[in-house]
């Protein structure tokens, strides 16, 4: 998941550079809706680690 994010912050990089400024703007869109959905999903798998992980 993290890899296709930066992938496509890439891909608006190149293409914002390159003047195609609406396809800029959906790969930027896209990269950030799939490093916010990479972060939750690390939060969560982090989370639970800790939770078997814990002494009581």
């Amino acid at each position: 998941m993290l890899k296709w994010a930066i992938i496509f912050a890439i891909v608006s990089l190149v293409t914002g550079w390159m003047g195609f400024g609406t396809v800029s703007g959906v790969a930027a869109t896209i990269a950030k809706v799939l490093f916010a959905i990479f972060l939750i999903l690390f939060l969560l798998a982090l989370l639970a680690v800790v939770g078997v992980f814990k002494v009581v």
